[in-house]
């Protein structure tokens, strides 16, 4: 990623806007098998090491601000890319994982059990389910685009940084490429996976998808 990285340091002439997309690092290992999107939970030690090795790859001065989830694992994994590249940090909660609802926190196969009608349209059609007390795919999408059109309007000429997490990367990936709905989980979304968005005012073009460090 370093000579990756150098290659993209400088944004190309006509480029009116870059987003920096990074997913949170890995969080605690109780959250494996289990649903947290509106869940707070933090990274744990494999997480923090991959936040600092994915940090590492940029300098101070490559990006102007970063702006983050408000969810607590995607704060961490900003806070040490905020403090790798020395940006502000600002907190925007449009940007945060989808609300499960009712399923938050709850392991699949106990939602399997206890709703399983909703489970089955769940991993049928996963960008049509409502998620009974949470959100639907919709209106997440409609809040994270909305969260990019505003980021793009404060930040025009410079590079930012924006930590969220896979739906929310797959979301603004996906709506850049003009991809279905239905299409989206073919977008890999690693841990600290760095993506890099470039606009030509309206036009954009994705020139890194789900860098990871090795």
């Amino acid at each position: 990623m370093l000579g990756l990285w150098s290659s993209l340091r400088t944004l190309p002439e006509g480029v009116t806007h870059r987003v920096v997309l990074m997913r949170h690092a890995e969080p605690v290992a109780q959250t494996r098998g289990r649903c947290y999107g509106k869940l707070d939970v933090g990274l744990g030690a494999a997480g923090r090491a991959q936040a600092v090795a994915a940090a590492s790859s940029f300098s101070q001065g490559d990006l102007h601000a970063v702006i983050s989830s408000p969810r607590v694992r995607a704060k961490q994994t900003a806070q040490i890319l905020a403090d790798a590249v020395d940006a502000p940090l600002h907190l925007d909660p449009r940007f945060a994982e989808i609300d499960f609802g009712a399923f938050e926190g709850r392991t699949y196969a106990e939602i399997e059990a206890s709703h399983p009608q909703a489970y089955a349209d769940w991993m049928r059609s996963p960008t049509t389910m409502h998620f009974p007390g949470g959100e639907s795919f919709g209106q997440m999408k409609a809040r994270v685009l909305e969260g990019v059109r505003a980021l793009r309007h404060a930040y025009r000429g410079v590079a930012v940084g924006l930590v969220s997490h896979g739906g929310v990367g797959r979301i603004i990936v996906a709506d850049a490429l003009r991809m279905p709905d239905d299409a989206i989980f073919a977008l890999e979304q690693s841990y600290a996976g760095v993506s890099v968005l470039d606009w030509w005012d309206q036009t954009p073009a994705l020139r890194l998808l789900n860098w990871t460090p090795r």
